[in-house]
C-alpha cells in the first residue's frame, strides 16, 4: 500500500516527490507534530505562538516539534518574516509518498508506521466530518460527495490502474484551475476543495456451509 501526504498549501502545479525513509517516517510519526503538518499545508504559514493557540498546546512544545520537522525536511522557514524570537514556519513543497512495503522487514519501524497511518485516516475522518458539520450553502452541499462502491472485483494490477486513474483526473483538474480565469459575478467564488481517494481490497466473507 502506498499513501500520498501533497503539500495541499501549495500552489496548483505538482510538487516534486519524496519517497519517505525509515528515519523520514520515525520523524513524522507522532500525533502532535502531524496535526501541526496538517495546519502548516491547509492554512499556510504560522508560528510557535499561533500553532500553540489553536491547537491548544504549549508554545515551548510546538516549538520543539517545529524544530523536529525542520531537521526532517517536512517544513523550512519562511525568510524575511518574523524576528529572532519569533520564528515563522511553512510546509516544504514536497509531496510525501509512504510505500508501506519497503518496511515489511523492519521490525523497528514498525510502530511509527502503525502511528502515522493511524493518524492520516484520522485526519482524513476529521475532515470529512468537518464539512459535514459546517454550514455550506446548497450550490455547495450539492456539489460535494461522499460515495462509496461496493460492487467491483478488480486483480491487483487493475486496482492500481484505477487509483492511476483518478490520480490523473485530478491532476488534469488542478492544472485547469491555473488556466482558468475568475469566475462570473453569479457563481460563487473558488475555495479550497479537498480530494480524499480511498481504495483497497476487502476480504470476502467465507461461505457459510449449508444446513
Amino acid at each position: 500500500m502506498a499513501t500520498d501526504d501533497p503539500d495541499d498549501g501549495a500552489p496548483a502545479s505538482a510538487p516534486p516527490t519524496r519517497r519517505m525513509d525509515a528515519r523520514s517516517l520515525r520523524g513524522i510519526a507522532h500525533p502532535l507534530r502531524m496535526r501541526i503538518l496538517e495546519l502548516l499545508r491547509l492554512d499556510g504559514p504560522d508560528t510557535a505562538t499561533g500553532l500553540g493557540r489553536r491547537l491548544g498546546e504549549n508554545t515551548g512544545t510546538v516549538s520543539w516539534h517545529l524544530r523536529h520537522l525542520a531537521d526532517h525536511g517536512f517544513i523550512e522557514e519562511e525568510a524575511g518574516r518574523g524576528t529572532r524570537r519569533e520564528r515563522w514556519w511553512r510546509a516544504a513543497r514536497v509531496s510525501h509518498r509512504l510505500d508501506t512495503t519497503d518496511f515489511r522487514d523492519d521490525p523497528d519501524s514498525r510502530g511509527a508506521l502503525s502511528v502515522y497511518l493511524h493518524e492520516i485516516v484520522q485526519q482524513h475522518f476529521h475532515r470529512v466530518a468537518g464539512y459535514l458539520a459546517e454550514g455550506w450553502d446548497a450550490r455547495w452541499r450539492d456539489a460535494g460527495t461522499i460515495t462509496q462502491v461496493h460492487d467491483l472485483r478488480l486483480t491487483p494490477d487493475q486496482l492500481a490502474d484505477l487509483n492511476a486513474e483518478l490520480l490523473s483526473v485530478v491532476d488534469r483538474h488542478r492544472e485547469a484551475a491555473q488556466d482558468r480565469g475568475p469566475a462570473p459575478q453569479s457563481a460563487p467564488a473558488a475555495q479550497p476543495v479537498i480530494v480524499q481517494l480511498q481504495s483497497f481490497p476487502r476480504k470476502e466473507r467465507p461461505e457459510r456451509p449449508e444446513e
